[in-house]
């Protein structure tokens, strides 16, 4: 088994990596987290494979525990999914000290971890993700949300896990769209912050896209430690923590406007490209890196290119509206190395559809 630590002083938390993690979770939250009861929240998806070996942990461990599922999909990571789990919260007699748990992917995480931080004021928070995305992404650093219909996670709480628990078997009932739709938040990590990780991923695709067992159990490990490092420096994205959502200003856009019909990986993979096209006009990169992201991407099997044609305009009201802008002012995050990012926000209409440009539909 890998740990990483997340040090947040009194919020500190371990993620641990490695096979066969699921049945340990009661032992390892009874004294994480004492409590009579706990909740389990999961999709329709996940339930039927992994619901019974988590919830069969907790009751060893002395926790009744209640089962929810809600259907698979980005469109459960709502205000209205939230209240009617709300309900069930009480029914199962969730207290303060009750911990709600995670199982499930980036969607499961989010909408969880909102329910945590506001059932309550704030109950104690569990990951265990079972996809790629939320292993090296979604399950650390406290990000917690669901979507509105005028944008994507505009209403959320920052609200850290108290522990995440990453059992990488599930990674074997993962669908290989899912599996490379993973691998495009690692992807950004080499980007914004370690060129030795990109130039891993050129090295290894092969054996990443056969799931090699150590290999992607490394890959998971070198994205946390990424992430906790960056999480631990500005826990509430004042400042260093801004440099995740390379891709993801563009890739947000693309995904509302598509009614989230991709993955979040694959918005985020155009993103990239969009952004390191944006770059390459700023003068801020040469082409050669900007099509080195692209390649390697390619090489995953991720999208570089909308699945069809997007308006320029269109997608500027959806970013617009993002989380993202300050003073009226849309924040790219951009690359001047791989490794290394400045965000900025003085892009220009011009500059946008530029990037919009590189990454039509052909």
């Amino acid at each position: 088994m890998r740990t990483v630590e997340v040090p947040l002083e009194a919020r500190a938390y371990p993620i641990h990596i490695g096979p066969g993690l699921l049945p340990s979770l009661g032992g390892r939250l009874a004294e994480a987290c004492p409590a009579p009861t706990a909740a389990i929240i999961s999709d329709d998806n996940v339930a039927p494979l992994y619901g019974k070996i988590a919830v069969a942990s907790m009751k060893h461990a002395g926790y009744r525990t209640a089962l929810m599922v809600i259907k698979a999909g980005e469109q459960s990571k709502s205000l209205a999914m939230a209240s009617g789990l709300y309900g069930d919260l009480a029914k199962a007699s969730i207290e303060r000290t009750s911990p709600v748990i995670s199982l499930g992917g980036g969607v499961v995480g989010d909408l969880t971890g909102f329910i945590a931080a506001t059932w309550l004021r704030g109950v104690p928070f569990v990951q265990v993700p079972t996809t790629l995305e939320a292993d090296v992404d979604a399950a650390v650093g406290g990000k917690t949300a669901v979507n509105h219909e005028a944008g994507k996670n505009l209403i959320g709480a920052f609200h850290q896990p108290r522990m995440v628990l990453i059992d990488t078997s599930t990674l074997a009932t993962l669908g290989e769209r899912d599996v490379r739709a993973g691998l495009a938040e690692s992807v950004k990590h080499g980007v914004i912050r370690d060129a030795g990780l990109f130039a891993w991923h050129e090295a290894n695709v092969e054996a990443i896209l056969g799931r090699d067992e150590e290999v992607l159990a490394e890959l998971i490990e070198r994205n946390c430690r990424i992430k906790a490092e960056v999480v631990a420096t500005d826990e509430r994205e004042a400042g260093l923590r801004a440099i995740l959502n390379f891709g993801h200003t563009i890739g947000h856009a693309i995904e509302s406007d598509g009614h989230y019909a991709l993955r979040h990986g694959e918005c985020v993979a155009i993103g990239m490209v969009a952004a390191a096209r944006i770059a390459v006009v700023r003068e801020m990169i040469p082409g050669s890196e900007a099509d080195r992201i692209t390649a390697l991407l390619d090489r995953l099997g991720l999208p570089t290119r909308a699945p069809r044609p997007v308006d320029v305009g269109v997608l500027m009201a959806y970013m617009l509206q993002d989380k993202k802008v300050a003073g009226g002012r849309i924040r790219f995050v951009l690359p001047t190395r791989i490794g290394e990012v400045v965000t900025v926000s003085d892009v220009s209409e011009e500059e946008i559809a530029a990037g919009v440009e590189a990454i039509q539909a052909e």
